[in-house]
């Protein structure tokens, strides 16, 4: 049974440390309003509910950087715009490193507003248009637009308002499924922390007291199950009930940006992990007041459905002293999700909570089972004081980030968290002790597991105090714009540095003056002007779906394509076509068309190129790379987000073999044919 507890807090801790990574999908919702200002001026309001783990840039940008959320009106003579676009919520504000600027972005919600003005004499209108808007999430980029229309005054509503619903230009199925999944993968989560909380010296010691709670106060084998159920049920309603509390009180337009990016929070958070960790550590005891306790405890000796409730309410009061930083860490992570996610969350963790205990009090000889405990039990609240310490300097962290004080920056954070493993795996080992431990007279088989995942975590962090990308803990530590010292990068420099050669194209590229390719490569920002050039020298053509305000578009071109193995197959052996989805140079009118996915008509060169991308690869995501023959067949499946370059290189000679395979078979039909005639 101890083994298998060991075997369960191991993989339990590991689970929580993925908090970070938990994706979604669906990025924004629209909420569309209008409200009086004075006489003829009214104030359009635009909230954006941005799902977690995306962000949205803000409507106000510096020249040079990312296309900013913009704000097309429908030209209308029943009124005017009054100034510009405002932003009501506060952005995040970041240095990027790829666009070398300071930028600014939303992570969680975004509110904009703009005045506007009826004409005299009108006592409404509908003011229309169309929000261009691109979200990026650590892997992908997506370029969208949402179309607008709103009463102002006393118009009259149109019969296809829309105002919660988000409409992509895309074909794909909706995306409420990863939501779903998401929530699943946190509900799971939050169940493996719970399992964690239940080895802490506050609960483990517990499960024994309570059982023998109800085997004394029951009348008969039934009543003992009633009861027992009665308390289990209660340990999750209490529990979960802390969990609405914050969706409800999160609902409030910003509190999950306000809650995951102030500092006030921020260092409430810090504060609070580095008091339980001291006290994890022996230096002081958590008590909660006695009298809220005892008070509890005295109704739950009422016996009864009600004793039951009260007991678990005991058992929750008690245990905040220990598993408060899990909770803790749950709440913050839940509440940047809003909606659900903070009731799945308490949910999830408080039905690992309840299952134990319900159970051993059902079955009480269960109990004989149980590791008694001791110095072990010690030995558990030991590393969960090491994991607080480390995840609490997230917190701090956050504040550096956020208000650019540059105190802890990427070095100096995983310097901290080498020197934190390490000291655990030499406690592990038994070579530091802390004040009431039982001395190690041997290591046993899992301390011995711990202690070798503890170690080869810090050698796993020692690359990143040389610029390596450490992708796995991108939710926990800085990002490397915070790094001085970037070997990766310079390497990477040196790498294009080398490289001469340069393929051939066939004529001047349209776009070429404000459009341009990395790395000196040569290349088209037409389709149809690419395809041509790529009969014409008989080479596949590689189709490069971008976009201006691709973070990860940048990081591909600068990390993957930077390899000489790359460059010299993409200068030498395709036609490269670069396809901005989110250039806003106009077409002539000519070359307009008309969407098969939508119906609407595309009057950009970036709505062109999304169009197509969408119809005819069913995606809508940056990047996105395609090989295509010079019949515009694949030659090999498309190829996303990805920075390791063996697999890049891999994907190009997959259809460099491909296209040559199939011009071969072609010249022998031909000649065939030939030889007929």
């Amino acid at each position: 049974m101890k083994k298998s507890l060991s075997i369960i807090f191991l993989v339990a801790i590991s689970l929580v440390s993925y908090f970070a990574n938990a994706q979604v999908e669906d990025p924004v919702s629209w909420k569309f309003s209008s409200k009086q200002i004075e006489g003829q001026k009214y104030e359009v309001v635009f909230e954006a509910s941005v799902d977690m783990g995306w962000h949205l840039y803000s409507s106000d940008l510096p020249d040079g950087g990312p296309i900013p959320t913009t704000f097309i009106f429908t030209e209308d003579d029943r009124f005017d715009l009054v100034g510009d676009i405002k932003s009501l919520a506060k952005a995040k504000v970041e240095f990027d490193e790829i666009f070398e600027m300071e930028l600014a972005y939303f992570d969680a919600y975004a509110q904009f507003s703009q005045v506007v003005e009826l004409k005299e004499g009108l006592s409404g209108a509908n003011v229309s248009g169309e929000i261009e808007y691109q979200v990026c999430y650590e892997d992908k980029c997506i370029f969208l637009t949402k179309d607008f229309s709103l009463p102002v005054g006393d118009a009259p509503v149109k019969a296809k308002q829309e105002s919660e619903v988000v409409e992509t230009e895309t074909a794909d199925a909706p995306s409420a499924e990863g939501n779903d999944s998401s929530l699943i993968i946190f509900f799971f989560i939050s169940f493996a922390a719970g399992l964690a909380g239940l080895l802490t010296p506050c609960v483990f010691p517990m499960i024994p007291m309570t059982v023998s709670f109800f085997m004394n106060k029951q009348k008969n084998r039934f009543n003992a199950i009633m009861n027992a159920l009665v308390f289990g049920i209660s340990i999750i309603v209490i529990y979960t009930s802390i969990g609405l509390l914050v969706s409800l009180t999160s609902v409030g337009a910003g509190f999950a940006n306000q809650l995951v990016s102030h500092w006030v929070p921020n260092l409430i958070f810090f504060i609070l992990f580095m008091v339980f960790a001291a006290s994890f550590f022996g230096l002081f005891e958590i008590m909660l007041p006695s009298s809220l306790s005892t008070k509890t405890d005295s109704k739950a000796e009422k016996g009864g459905f009600v004793g039951s409730f009260f007991m678990a309410l005991t058992l929750v009061i008690v245990s905040l002293s220990c598993v408060g930083p899990i909770v803790g860490a749950i709440l913050v992570e839940s509440a940047a999700g809003l909606g659900l996610k903070p009731i799945i969350g308490m949910l999830g963790f408080s039905l690992a909570f309840a299952i134990p205990f319900t159970l051993f009090a059902i079955f009480p000889s269960w109990l004989n089972k149980l590791p008694k405990s001791g110095g072990w039990l010690n030995s558990v609240k030991i590393v969960l004081g090491f994991i607080v310490l480390a995840f609490g300097m997230k917190f701090l962290s956050t504040i550096d980030l956020t208000y650019h004080l540059g105190i802890l920056g990427r070095e100096v954070y995983l310097a901290i968290w080498i020197v934190i493993f390490a000291m655990l795996g030499l406690y592990l080992l038994g070579k530091i002790k802390f004040k009431f431990d039982s001395k190690v007279e041997h290591i046993g088989f899992f301390r011995m597991l711990l202690a070798i995942a503890s170690f080869s975590f810090v050698v796993y962090l020692i690359p990143g105090m040389f610029g390596a990308p450490l992708s796995g803990l991108s939710g926990l530590i800085p990002p490397k714009t915070t790094h001085t010292f970037d070997l990766e990068r310079m390497i990477g420099q040196q790498r294009v540095a080398n490289v001469q050669d340069k393929s051939t194209i066939c004529e001047e590229p349209k776009y070429a003056d404000i459009l341009h390719l990395p790395h000196g490569l040569q290349g088209y920002f037409d389709y149809d002007q690419a395809l041509a050039c790529a009969r014409e020298q008989n080479k596949p053509l590689f189709v490069d779906f971008v976009g201006h305000a691709c973070s990860n578009c940048k990081v591909m071109e600068q990390n993957v394509w930077s390899d000489p193995r790359v460059l010299q197959r993409l200068q030498n052996d395709y036609v490269v076509v670069a396809l901005y989805v989110d250039e806003r140079t106009k077409l002539p009118e000519e070359e307009w068309i008309t969407s098969s996915v939508d119906g609407k008509v595309k009057k950009t060169v970036g709505r062109k190129n999304a169009d197509f991308q969408i119809s005819r690869f069913n995606v809508n995501s940056q990047p996105y790379y395609v090989l295509l023959g010079n019949d515009e067949k694949l030659l090999t499946d498309p190829y996303g987000f990805n920075t390791n370059v063996d697999d890049f290189v891999k994907f190009l000679d997959r259809g460099i073999e491909k296209f040559k395979a199939t011009s071969t078979i072609e010249q022998t039909h031909s000649i065939e044919i030939g030889m007929v005639n």
